[in-house]
């Protein structure tokens, strides 16, 4: 069950569901299977169309069976004006399993405040190429972080009975072309590589997961029955349902019934009234409707007849308790990837501070997309850094385009701070298909298929480009994938600039993904990834760069010594892509190249030494023991990661793989022993022949170490 502490049975809740189900006539039924958006509504009365009240389906109002009631993430609740956290790319830099999962409680919170019991953000699609437009949705490169960081947010969002949806499912992991790619991989790499951090969702308990709007082998991934019923359900066990992407997803309402789509939503452009007629040509079995109202039902009865832990009332949402769990997560995710003569921390005792960038200036917390939250308020880096150093200390602001103001004040501030990077108009989801796809009229279609004729005429009178991807303020499409791994130029031309001019130098980086800096790396001291670090992510930033808070963030993605060492991947015009079975710092490894900023990595104002490790096999598991001291002056964490390699192997294997890390908090001269649970299941390969996983009996190298690039003693263990 997902939820342990239910008051039901299993097989109350299935008698449960069978009795209202054959109350059930067959229009309610396929009503129920479908959402049911209020769009105009939404519009009209709280002048934002997407999500400010929760997106419902049908539910039957009849029988008394409440709708299921949705909202996006996953830096928030989107309704609202909730709590704003920082991206979960930011999050995954803290390799913070115990903050992630109370960032999922606060969000179940808020989420049942506004009256939600769905949380469709748990996104894990996995960082094949750092140029993905939703890179900052999710948790980085490598799938065992992704899976979990995301198990942590599903159990926690759980915790306060809200079901947590797991998107989007599967091998989606590009923007502009999502519509249209159709996307090929071995079986070996699918399980291996794109499904790990799925499973480990679904084996957390998730009680739902999203289906994709790209193809996979020639189907529509949401209409595919390798994923959704011979993976999902028959070798994973899962129990939940399943709905859509919105608008998009489906060709063929019947195909994707039948091939384990449970529930379209926001509205049934192929469910709805269009599935009760396949039924009575006789072209789907009645059966197979009734199948996914069950799963629906027994996923809803199990939420709601489970005790809710706290009352929930409007108060809760962005309350302060809540706004302090956000910087503390804007603090955590802070990565320090260069401090050349420990140039930080700056000293607070200061006069002069320059700030450079449009950027430090902007509320700047991610994308405009699906994911956009909506906070009461939000501290720019500026703002932060003004409050920390306080009125006696003169902090001017320039934008990176003013060089002759530069010119005259780096020489004079004692500290100058470079704010560069993206906005949402650089990078985030590419909300609408191209024209060629008629958005408007699928619409239309949905609206039709939900019994609304009048809605459905107003759209169809409307051009089918009325409805082209979201615009900014120049009239040009926003977000989507990255064309640039790298600074603007200005922001390069400044940085050099600053540079040279003065040596109490640090920049910035804001960002959902990888910035490539060595075009200007080696101007500049230090260089930290401030990321989109939520709404309070300039008091966070200030904490880190004036000493307050130690920074201890790792990256979460390995950054290459040239972008030619990433996989090759056409993001604007491709129609069909394969997945190969390397990527990031696996790549790295198996090409032979050595990376500019390893996976895994991050500094900190202090030091940390490593001592004796152990590795010993124990049942199902390996435990590894590794001391860890910090050799510095300043408390600090550290994060502790193990990597595994089969040297021996029968098949082909990645050089290393992360499976398993601790994060572990040492005052000045404090030593401690650190524990690493590895399940053996983390060790198997996938075995095409057999269609089932291996673990071989062979010699097990486990590798301990700060990234994955310093790791030290080989740690050899039989299995």
């Amino acid at each position: 069950m997902f939820q342990k502490n239910c008051n039901l049975t299993e097989a109350q809740i299935q008698e449960k569901a069978q009795q209202l189900l054959g109350k059930m006539k067959l229009k309610d039924k396929v009503m129920f299977l479908s959402g049911n958006w209020q769009m105009i509504r939404d519009a009209v009365l709280y002048k934002r169309t997407y999500n400010p009240v929760p997106i419902e389906s049908h539910g039957c109002k009849r029988l008394g069976i409440k709708p299921v009631a949705f909202t996006d993430g996953p830096r928030g609740v989107v309704m609202g004006h909730s709590t704003c956290f920082p991206v979960s790319m930011a999050r995954a830099a803290s390799f913070d399993r115990d903050l992630e999962y109370q960032i999922g409680e606060v969000i179940g919170k808020e989420a049942r405040a506004q009256k939600s019991n769905y949380f469709a953000g748990v996104c894990i699609n996995l960082l094949m190429h750092p140029a993905g437009g939703r890179a900052q949705e999710s948790y980085g490169e490598d799938p065992y972080l992704v899976g979990e960081m995301g198990a942590q947010l599903v159990k926690g969002v759980q915790k306060h009975n809200v079901m947590a949806c797991v998107k989007h499912y599967a091998v989606n992991n590009m923007e502009n072309r999502r519509f249209y790619v159709d996307v090929n991989c071995s079986e070996r790499t699918l399980r291996e590589v794109y499904l790990p951090h799925f499973k480990k969702c679904v084996d957390a308990g998730a009680a739902s997961l999203m289906g994709s709007y790209n193809r996979f082998r020639g189907d529509q991934a949401s209409e595919s029955k390798h994923l959704l019923t011979e993976i999902l359900r028959d070798d994973w066990g899962f129990e939940g349902f399943t709905i859509t992407d919105f608008i998009f997803a489906l060709r063929d309402g019947t195909k994707a019934i039948e091939a384990g789509m449970d529930m379209e939503m926001p509205i049934p452009v192929h469910f709805g009234l269009e599935l009760k007629k396949a039924v009575e040509d006789g072209k789907l079995s009645e059966k197979i409707i009734d199948q996914a109202v069950l799963r629906v039902l027994k996923t809803q009865l199990t939420f709601e007849n489970t005790q809710d832990p706290i009352r929930y009332d409007k108060g809760l949402v962005a309350c302060t308790e809540h706004v302090a769990l956000a910087r503390k997560a804007a603090e955590e995710s802070v990565v320090l990837i260069k401090n050349q003569d420990q140039v930080l921390p700056f000293s607070k005792d200061l006069k002069r501070v320059l700030v450079i960038g449009h950027l430090a200036a902007q509320a700047n917390t991610g994308d405009h997309g699906s994911s956009n939250v909506y906070p009461p308020s939000v501290v720019t880096a500026l703002d932060g850094i003004r409050e920390k150093l306080g009125d006696g200390v003169t902090v001017t602001h320039v934008e990176e385009t003013e060089l002759e103001r530069i010119r005259n004040l780096a020489p004079m501030a004692e500290a100058v701070i470079v704010v560069a990077g993206n906005d949402y108009n650089d990078e985030g989801e590419y909300v609408m298909p191209d024209s060629d796809i008629d958005a408007v009229g699928l619409m239309a279609q949905g609206f039709l298929n939900n019994g609304n004729k009048l809605m459905s005429t107003i759209l169809s009178k409307n051009k089918p480009g009325d409805a082209a991807s979201y615009t900014s303020d120049d009239g040009k499409a926003v977000g989507g994938d990255r064309k640039s791994l790298s600074l603007r130029q200005a922001e390069i031309d400044a940085i050099r600039l600053t540079g040279e001019l003065n040596k109490k130098t640090a920049v910035v980086l804001v960002c959902g993904s990888m910035i490539l800096t060595r075009e200007w790396e080696t101007a500049v001291p230090a260089i930290l990834y401030g990321w989109y670090s939520g709404m309070q992510g300039g008091r966070a930033l200030a904490s880190v760069l004036f000493g307050d808070v130690n920074p201890s963030g790792k990256l979460p993605f390995a950054i290459p010594e040239d972008e030619s060492q990433l996989p090759q991947v056409d993001f604007f015009k491709a129609n069909e892509i394969t997945y190969d079975y390397y990527h990031g710092y696996r790549k790295l490894d198996h090409d032979g190249n050595k990376p500019a900023y390893p996976f895994g990595f991050g500094l900190s104002y202090t030091s940390f030494e490593y001592g004796d490790a152990s590795a010993e096999a124990s049942g199902e598991e390996v435990l590894i023991k590794a001391n860890v001291k910090n050799t510095g002056e300043l408390a600090g964490d550290e994060i502790v990661q193990v990597y595994v390699s089969v040297p021996e192997s029968k098949v082909e294997r990645h050089v290393k793989e992360l499976k398993g890390f601790a994060r572990v908090h040492l005052a000045p001269g404090e030593e401690k022993t650190v524990e690493i649970s590895i399940p053996l299941e983390e060790l198997k390969y996938f075995d095409e022949a057999t269609n089932g996983w291996v673990l071989e009996n062979t010699a097990y190298n486990f590798m301990v170490g700060p990234n994955a690039a310093d790791l030290g003693t080989v740690l050899k263990v039989t299995i």
